[in-house]
């Protein structure tokens, strides 16, 4: 077990103990944070209304009598003034409005969580809160609709308060350190969104609206969310307020707390029970804003608000205007109007940083590394590797031959398969390779960084990858299959090295690498988020390969991503050598005549190949590259060889099946297999994550 390195945690000096004796010099910076927001709320005002043909004077009119009367119900209805003045008061500031409010809530909420669980990093989308309730009302409103409607904020807050309770129980063990709770927040959260994306591709009439809405809209027709939401904020302050003095004594440890006669368990239960609340009832009006809970109470603290008091003063107020701010460009942007982009993901954007730049601040529970689990008895493996062979030659017999039809299930025939064959065995192939990619990626990343947890999801390769295909279907028309390749290979091998050039000054410790890599790839679907709602055909297309359609895969794709697959395992095991030596440390590597640097960097840049490669076909959303290295180390595997053969095989296997079952269980719906490979996956990730942290 590998000592954290002497990080100053998240402790009295740095979150809410007492006030310097020089608080007062740090006011200048509180007001600049809140003046310079203020300054570009003015000036994006009047750039967001000229688009409507609001001028300055109508909207300040209109503004003073949505205060005081409502003048514009006594005019023509279809004159200027009127439209311009219905405008605002019916849409523009209640929009205003609800940024107010929701931006106050989650930076509110966001200063809780941290303080409970003394983690800086801790806030809404991190811990799963935000993904567990939207999966509650999206469910409710396929089935149960009247109960999505009557109780919205009941059912956001049942599912709210079962994610985190579950990333509670995963992380109890380590004490809540601030590296666990985060990724098995994330964790939660991805497969909570993994959850949603299949309801969404089976009940997509249903979910339409909701899913405009969930991605965080603040598009309002009125005033009624806003007054809803208003006692909702207010009451959370005033149990915040209620709960200072408790909550003051987390800048203790628990066993401080313990002897000064206070309950630990029931102030923490409390204190999260206010912020999921808060939370809940936000998400049910304006869906999912990620990280503005996480930047406001950051802010405010680098300000020197250091006293809890301060905080909960300060942040609702930096949080409020960062979302103004935030929803106000969004409205000014050329490629989209309000209502189709989503402010949600737009402020997302700014969490990824900032997650980056506390990453080096935070104090990390580690991980066990690669070697902390020994492989299976050695004798078993033979055995293993027969089984599945065996097995993959049934699974793929029944793949090609079975499947459902309108007629039902059906066995396919000599004189069917002529005309089947040229639609299940591409699709096949090409679901095998990419297993066989991302098993290899995973091996190659878990070997090179003695992380168990590394994986081409988790470490913003695939994100990185998409994120290239991005810029490709964005700027070229019709772009041909070699040319999305190139462009996902750039866009891994550029995430990789801004990944490992964060995680350098860590000295590559395995939890803070995989940090930098969550941050990475949460940027990048947030950006592809974005450009997905522009609803042109080449975000159409950008949807298509982030979900994984392997159904739409014909013979030039699965032959290159077969040949890619077999070059890569073929490279694999050439660089054999260097995945048994790299895992003992560089000195140990060095003396054996290993040039450490350039294996390193031969390495990472096919694993970035690899998870190019099956990025293409089954989109950033799978665990394989994290559950195939497992199974075959858990088979007797340890050799870096015999572990990445193994490990490709499980892959293979793993994505044939999902590819099977996606294009069987909702006949004549398609599933993604991406998807349907990350469901089966994550319980096992969950489950490794609670036995490995320290």
């Amino acid at each position: 077990m590998s000592t954290p390195n002497p990080v100053r945690p998240m402790t009295a000096g740095s979150t809410c103990g007492a006030s310097s004796p020089g608080a007062p010099q740090h006011l200048w910076r509180l007001a600049l944070i809140v003046g310079l927001p203020a300054l570009a709320l003015v000036l994006t005002t009047f750039l967001a209304l000229r688009p409507a043909g609001v001028d300055g004077t109508t909207f300040l009119s209109a503004v003073w009598h949505a205060i005081v009367t409502p003048a514009f119900e006594a005019q023509a209805p279809a004159s200027p003034a009127a439209l311009s003045g219905r405008l605002v008061n019916y849409a523009w500031l209640p929009r205003l409005a609800m940024s107010a409010l929701a931006g106050a809530g989650l930076s509110l909420a966001g200063v809780m969580f941290q303080q409970v669980l003394r983690n800086p990093l801790a806030e809404p989308l991190t811990l799963g809160v935000a993904s567990g309730a939207f999966l509650a009302l999206s469910a409710a409103a396929i089935w149960m609709p009247w109960l999505a409607l009557a109780w919205r904020a009941g059912l956001a807050l049942g599912g709210a308060t079962l994610a985190v309770a579950l990333v509670m129980a995963l992380t109890w063990r380590s004490r809540f350190a601030p590296v666990p709770v985060i990724l098995a927040g994330m964790v939660v959260n991805l497969y909570c969104s993994g959850l949603t994306i299949m309801l969404s591709m089976t009940h997509e009439r249903a979910l339409v609206g909701v899913f405009a809405w969930g991605a965080g809209s603040l598009v309002q027709n009125g005033w009624h969310d806003v007054f809803w939401l208003l006692p909702c904020v207010v009451v959370g302050a005033i149990a915040a307020a209620l709960l200072l003095r408790p909550l003051t004594l987390f800048t203790l440890d628990d066993s401080s707390i313990s002897q000064l006669g206070a309950r630990v368990a029931w102030i923490r239960t409390i204190g999260l029970g206010v912020a999921v609340a808060l939370s809940a009832c936000i998400i049910s009006v304006v869906g999912v804003i990620g990280f503005v809970g996480l930047a406001a109470p950051q802010l405010v603290r680098l300000a020197g608000a250091r006293r809890l008091r301060d905080q909960l003063r300060w942040a609702p107020f930096v949080g409020g205007l960062m979302l103004i701010l935030t929803d106000q460009i969004v409205q000014c942007l050329p490629l989209f109007d309000g209502a189709t982009l989503p402010t949600g993901a737009a402020a997302a954007l700014l969490g990824g940083p900032l997650l980056l730049w506390l990453l080096q601040r935070t104090r990390a529970g580690e991980v066990a590394t690669a070697d902390a689990t020994p492989p299976a008895r050695a004798h078993h493996a033979g055995w293993c590797l027969a089984f599945a062979l065996a097995f993959g030659v049934g699974l793929m017999w029944l793949t090609l031959h079975s499947g459902r039809t309108l007629d039902g299930w059906q066995w396919a025939t000599s004189d069917a398969w002529t005309t089947l064959w040229v639609w299940r065995v591409p699709r096949m192939v090409a679901s095998a390779a990419a297993g066989v990619a991302l098993a290899l990626a995973g091996t190659l990343l878990q070997r090179i960084s003695g992380n168990p947890m590394a994986s081409p999801e988790l470490l913003g390769v695939s994100g990185g990858a998409m994120l290239g295909v991005l810029i490709v279907t964005w700027t070229v028309a019709g772009p041909r299959a070699t040319t999305l390749f190139g462009a996902a290979f750039m866009g891994a091998v550029v995430s990789l090295v801004v990944m490992l050039t964060l995680a350098r000054k860590g000295g590559f410790s395995p939890t803070r690498v995989l940090l930098a890599g969550v941050a990475i790839s949460g940027m990048a679907h947030s950006l592809v988020a974005i450009v997905s709602a522009s609803g042109t055909a080449n975000a159409f297309l950008l949807r298509s390969l982030m979900l994984g359609l392997t159904y739409v895969v014909g013979p030039g794709i699965a032959a290159l991503t077969a040949v890619g697959a077999l070059v890569g395992l073929l490279l694999t095991c050439l660089a054999a050598r260097w995945l048994d030596l790299l895992p003992m440390g560089e000195a140990t590597a060095t003396a054996v005549g290993v040039n450490v640097k350039r294996a390193r960097v031969w390495l990472w840049c096919l694993a970035a190949a690899l998870s190019a490669v099956a990025t293409l076909v089954v989109g950033p959303l799978s665990f394989v590259g994290l559950l195939a290295p497992h199974l075959a180390r858990l088979a007797g595997f340890g050799k870096g060889r015999s572990q990445a053969v193994a490990a490709a095989v499980a892959g293979a296997l793993l994505m044939i099946a999902a590819d099977w079952l996606g294009r069987n269980l909702m006949f004549p719906q398609q599933l993604p297999a991406g998807v349907l490979a990350m469901l089966i996956g994550a319980p096992y990730l969950l489950w490794h994550l609670r036995r490995q942290v320290a």
